[in-house]
């Protein structure tokens, strides 16, 4: 059975706007968009309705918010296969179960107020930590397009285990789709005098840099023929490396691990400063370990 693709939806424009990002995703993929609302949402994070609407809030209904979300997606894709459903409960363990039959999951950013865009809203940061399917957050101010978008570029964080990375693999399969180049960014540190044992012989003419530069060409040796890679290695903390890449990116990506004795927020640090401070879309992918 084909998977679709799900963008949750609430009425505000931040919902919208990742609608239409999800459309473009899904027409890439050439899968279909299920268009999801959860009537509880409301109940977490105040919502100004989206002009699209035309109604004032306490006329608006759920089956509003779920059509005219299809009717901006059909408008942009007039050949994409769309479905809608409204689900009368909490939204976390709505598009949280939704992920378990999708391909990915599409999410706005927003708040109560006018700085919405730098907030994530409390939705957002649970289902990106405990969903099965990549979730896509739209932070920052993107183009509100999946495609050719402004840099023409994705980047991929790629972490201390690179090898099997369900990132790397992401950011590829997402690169060669829109045909642009991924930034494979692999952030390293010197160790702090004094603080470890010292290094075996074989291994101590070895620069830390050196062995960043292999690990991170040991991840991307998956990369397809088809698709440029510009791997980059950075010294320093791989959250402000990555923000840093954020900026002149049109998606970061970034794996979160997934261990099943675990309860709560199953977010590193890296996923959870991306999330709240990136200046473009964040892909969370879940890495089973």
């Amino acid at each position: 059975m084909e998977r679709p693709l799900v963008v949750g939806v609430d009425g505000s424009e931040p919902s919208l706007r990742a609608v239409d990002w999800a459309a473009d995703e899904a027409a890439l993929r050439r899968v279909p968009l299920r268009v999801v609302y959860a009537s509880l949402w409301e109940r977490y994070e105040g919502v100004a309705p989206a002009e699209d609407l035309g109604k004032p809030s306490d006329q608006v209904r759920a089956e509003d918010v779920v059509a005219a979300a299809a009717r901006r997606a059909q408008g942009r894709h007039a050949h994409l296969k769309i479905a809608t459903d409204v689900l009368p409960e909490e939204p976390e363990y709505a598009l949280v179960r939704e992920s378990r039959t999708s391909c990915a999951l599409v999410m706005g950013t927003r708040g109560r107020s006018g700085i919405a865009d730098m907030l994530l809203g409390s939705v957002s940061l649970t289902v990106a930590a405990h969903a099965d399917c990549p979730v896509i957050v739209l932070r920052g101010s993107h183009a509100n397009q999946a495609a050719a978008g402004t840099h023409c570029r994705i980047a991929v964080g790629v972490g201390e285990h690179p090898e099997h990375s369900a990132a790397v693999r992401f950011a590829l399969e997402e690169a060669r789709r829109r045909r642009v180049p991924v930034e494979a960014v692999h952030a390293w540190r010197r160790p702090a005098p004094g603080t470890g044992r010292p290094l075996p012989s074989a291994e101590s003419a070895r620069l830390p840099g050196q062995r960043a530069a292999e690990a991170l060409a040991e991840a991307l040796a998956v990369a397809p023929a088809d698709v440029e890679v510009r791997p980059r290695t950075v010294e320093g903390h791989a959250r402000k490396a990555l923000l840093d890449a954020s900026h002149g990116a049109d998606l970061l990506v970034v794996g979160a691990q997934r261990r099943e004795d675990r309860f709560g927020l199953q977010l590193g640090r890296v996923a959870h400063t991306v999330l709240h401070h990136s200046a473009c879309p964040v892909a969370v992918v879940p890495q089973r370990v």
